[in-house]
């Protein structure tokens, strides 16, 4: 038996060995998922069935890559690994396959093309909308952004987009149009693109396809369930000549529908693949008994998902503990409370053992948190502000090395014109856009034209004459300075590090030693023989987990962020309706499943102690509204959990007196349903409200779609109602379709 087998259960034995032909492993919550695809991986290379070129693992992140290449390298002799193993993101591996093929489309497009990242894609938005136009409070640029990437998930274009005589419809498709002729002027690609274009590509050029087919032997994808339709196509059309595909992933913890990835392919995939084999680990390797027979209760109640539950040879560990608190300020200082005295029982442990995580549904959710720990002098780290290469000083240095190899780029060029500032105002900044739309050219060849023509005002005409010169300076260098050196020049050529002094400010040095880190990473960049495409091709795909302090005492993420991720203590906040389960899922019971699968990824975080929070009351837009206990506290049996509750609470109780985060009764499963007429719903609601009169501030109502709320405002016969989760929203009282909630 090779040496790479031992130690694995028979199901993780079974899942590395099981090589030929397409393979789904349904890998549990902490089963060892990594385990095996490293194993796997290795087992490939040891048992001679495969060169490291002709194995291909793709997952989400870059830190995943890293980690497993890492980890393959430890347990293969560098003589069995001659040769590129290639572990990598999707994103990734579309760029390396676009930066050889893309320019067998023809047209604008060149191999030197500009990735976009969300930010790049927000601006270029704005300026579609205003050079269309379009009122961006009418149509907000975030959700139109939103459309057009949902459409292009969908493998649909501009043009294959009917006419709608809806007027946000008809603006979408207009900027839409628009959006993707200037990335074409640009030479710019955005992350969707990056996808569908290699799918494209892969279909439009069998000897392309069959090139790759055939040098990529085996391929593994790890977190299955979070592909989207484009990724599911990449995998089919890389596969068409052997179907030595490995699918790893867990039904149970698809948690990116928002991100257009579809629970169906993990679970259609026997119907992708009719002659697949299936492998299940279900045996726990992380999380205490207690703590996953409450993640099963609460799993079991989703219907989209295969029949399997977690299993654990560990103890039964301490009960899990719920706590209800007056309000979210309470809340927040208990858990802080809380964190301080765990790590204190138990500093005879190393620091890794008495990590902890507060996880919660919004970024917004963190500032109680953060405010709560520097009250009480407590270290943390903050998942998902911003990371480092979102930094506006950062963005700032990256957009001129952009615009050296790709002068086009517009998004880099609006960014940096005028930064420093160099007398570019805005009126010419107004008549270089104008310039580029009428011309349908990019900014740069629209201030070349300008710059021949004349007719710019003396300053302008110097502004943009040194910064064309100081492009074209830091180009001469492309070819022979260091990276390192390079991006030096950068920042001291373009004046921005004197700016930066002359400032002279705590956070201007802040922003300067940042710029010094950028160098920093130029030069290792450097030593890994990277060029410049390389290194802004690696700062354009870095997600934000990549940037996690694993070694953190505590951490403060949202449940999304901490999905792939462990610690011995966790606290799972917010948990009330309109929270978890968020507020816009209330009549769809698919999304309804999502928001469960999302607490069950946050549960079987923990590996040690798991507390579950709730406020009793939280400030929506200033106003401190009443809640009611999150739906999935009801489907954790009570003998898993132990219940208190914080000063000045009205906590719910139980039949024996102790507190209780069990819902009232209308907050079960009854909730997907729609409220029944006053006359159905028995005793404890009044008639539905009709007139301002008869509703007063503080009156909790029911509406169809929003749920429950507060009434916050009565005025000029309108109602404001705060409703957890999803805002202020203003009705007029005679027609709102409201139910009043009796007060108990």
């Amino acid at each position: 038996m090779s040496y790479l087998l031992e130690g694995l259960n028979p199901e993780q034995r079974a899942a590395v060995t099981t090589t030929e032909g397409p393979l789904l492993v349904i890998a549990g919550a902490g089963s060892g998922k990594t385990r095996v695809i490293v194993h796997r991986i290795a087992y490939l290379l040891d048992q001679g069935l495969a060169r490291p070129e002709q194995i291909l693992a793709v997952t989400f992140t870059n830190k995943a890559a890293l980690e497993m290449k890492e980890r393959v390298h430890q347990l293969v002799p560098a003589s069995r690994r001659r040769g590129e193993l290639l572990i990598s993101t999707f994103h990734s591996f579309c760029v390396r396959a676009l930066r050889r093929h893309l320019d067998r489309f023809g047209g604008a497009y060149t191999r030197d093309f500009t990735i976009y990242d969300a930010d790049d894609q927000g601006r270029l938005v704005k300026a579609c909308l205003k050079e269309l136009g379009l009122d961006d409070k009418k149509y907000p640029p975030r959700a139109m952004q939103y459309g057009i990437s949902a459409a292009k998930n969908r493998g649909e274009t501009p043009e294959t987009l009917p006419p709608s005589s809806d007027p946000k419809r008809d603006a979408l498709i207009k900027t839409f149009r628009l959006y993707e002729r200037r990335l074409a002027a640009a030479n710019a690609l955005d992350f969707d693109d990056l996808l569908l274009l290699t799918v494209r590509l892969l279909r439009r050029f069998q000897d392309v396809a069959d090139d790759y087919n055939d040098r990529f032997r085996y391929i593994l994808i790890d977190e299955y369930q979070d592909t989207n339709p484009p990724q599911l196509n990449l995998a089919r059309l890389l596969t068409q000549q052997r179907q030595n595909l490995c699918a790893v992933g867990d039904p149970d913890q698809s948690i990116y529908k928002f991100r257009a990835a579809d629970i169906r392919n993990i679970l259609d995939f026997e119907r992708h693949y009719p002659k697949a084999k299936t492998i299940i680990l279900a045996q726990n390797y992380r999380s205490t008994k207690t703590i996953l027979d409450a993640a099963n209760a609460v799993i079991r109640n989703n219907r989209a998902r295969p029949n399997k539950d977690l299993a654990t040879r560990n103890a039964a560990g301490e009960p899990i503990r719920c706590f209800v608190a007056a309000n979210a300020e309470e809340e927040a200082d208990f858990i802080v409370r809380e964190i301080i005295a765990w790590q204190r029982r138990h500093e005879h442990l190393r620091p890794e053992e008495t990590r902890a995580a507060i996880l919660y549904r919004t970024n917004a959710q963190s500032r109680l948190f953060e405010e709560a720990c520097r009250r009480r002098l407590l270290p943390y780290v903050l998942v998902g502000g911003f990371s480092f290469y979102e930094r506006a000083e950062i963005k700032d240095a990256l957009a001129y090395l952009r615009l050296l190899l790709n002068p086009h780029d517009d998004a880099a060029f609006d960014r940096v014109v005028n930064v420093p500032p160099r007398g570019v105002g805005k009126s010419t900044l107004e008549a270089l856009a104008a310039r580029a739309g009428a011309d349908s050219v990019s900014r740069w060849t629209a201030m070349t034209r300008l710059l021949e023509e004349g007719g710019l005002s003396a300053r302008a005409l110097t502004g943009l004459t040194n910064f064309a010169s100081l492009i074209a300076s830091l180009q001469r260098l492309l070819d022979a300075a260091r990276l390192a050196d390079l991006v030096s020049a950068v920042v001291t050529r373009s004046g921005y590090a004197d700016l930066l002094e002359q400032e002279g400010t705590l956070e201007a040095e802040g922003r300067k030693q940042n710029l010094e880190e950028l160098v920093s990473a130029a030069a290792e960049a450097d030593e890994r023989g990277e060029r410049l495409r390389e290194f802004l091709d690696r700062a354009a795909l870095v997600a934000d987990t990549d940037d996690l302090v694993e070694n953190a005492r505590v951490t403060l993420m949202t449940i999304h962020s901490a999905k792939g991720l462990e610690f011995p203590l966790v606290f799972v906040a917010g948990l009330e309706e309109g929270l978890l389960p968020h507020a816009r899922v209330a009549q769809d019971e698919d999304d309804l499943e999502e928001e469960r699968r999302l607490f069950y990824v946050a549960v079987t975080r923990a590996k040690r102690q798991l507390y579950l929070t709730q406020a009793e009351r939280r400030r929506v837009y200033g106003n401190e509204v009443a809640t009611d206990p999150s739906r999935f506290l009801d489907e954790i049996p009570e003998a898993l959990m132990t219940v208190q509750s914080g000063a000045g609470t009205a906590a719910r109780r139980a039949d024996d007196g102790r507190p209780s985060l069990k819902p009232p009764a209308k907050i079960g499963a009854q909730r997907l349903t729609k409220p029944k007429p006053a006359a159905a719903q028995g005793a404890g609601r009044d008639a539905p409200a009709s007139a301002a009169g008869g509703l007063r501030v503080g009156d909790r109502v029911e509406h169809a779609t929003y749920g429950a709320g507060q009434i916050v405002r009565v005025a000029d016969g309108k109602l404001d109602i705060a409703f957890p989760g999803r805002g202020i929203k203003r009705f007029v009282a005679e027609a709102a379709p409201l139910t009043k909630i009796a007060r108990k």
